[in-house]
């Protein structure tokens, strides 16, 4: 299960295989491994409302959540500190939903006109919660594609097709040995 925002749920592509949680599960069943990836992407979601539906999204259960949420917080100024406090709910609350789950954290960074002192909390807020909640990080989501006009669409916010290939990759990099790990018990 993905729980993301308007990265994760594929915003502005002509073809929603081309998001990277679809790109994931071609990795995922080429690698022969049985598990579905489950796009819970919304455009626009924060870690707020990430926090108000994650019991929903896990209704059903699931092996591993990523949690690849934050960016939008950020891009509206809300406060690290609170960031924080959401993402730690989402992971304790998935934990409460489905004991045994597998959780991996995507890192955000924000563009340094948030300012120095915002854009150092920010970032730092994904691995402080990873240690402190025993999570796995991806360290930033979108290394390599934000910032390049060539792998964003025009608003320079939401990755091409191109760009999301490069999102999948990082993504798989923490994904692979997790499935596999958990495949193995």
């Amino acid at each position: 299960m993905i729980l993301g925002d308007s990265i994760t749920a594929g915003y502005g592509l002509d073809d929603p295989e081309a998001a990277y949680p679809a790109v994931l599960q071609k990795k995922v069943e080429a690698a022969k491994l049985p598990y579905t990836i489950v796009n819970a992407g919304v455009s626009g979601d924060t870690t707020s409302g990430g926090l108000r539906r994650i019991k929903w999204v896990l209704g059903s259960g699931a092996d591993v959540l990523v949690i690849a949420l934050g960016g939008n917080d950020g891009l509206r100024g809300i406060q690290p500190k609170q960031t924080e406090e959401n993402l730690t709910a989402i992971i304790t609350q998935a934990r409460e939903k489905v004991p045994g789950i597998t959780i991996v954290l995507a890192g955000m960074q924000m563009p340094g006109n948030m300012g120095p002192d915002y854009t150092t909390s920010f970032r730092e807020i994904f691995p402080k919660v990873a240690k402190d909640k025993e999570a796995k990080l991806i360290p930033f989501l979108i290394e390599g594609v934000g910032g390049d006009p060539k792998l964003n669409q025009a608003d320079q916010i939401h990755p091409t097709s191109e760009g999301q290939k490069i999102v999948a990759e990082n993504v798989w990099k923490v994904l692979e040995p997790v499935l596999k790990e958990r495949k193995k018990k």
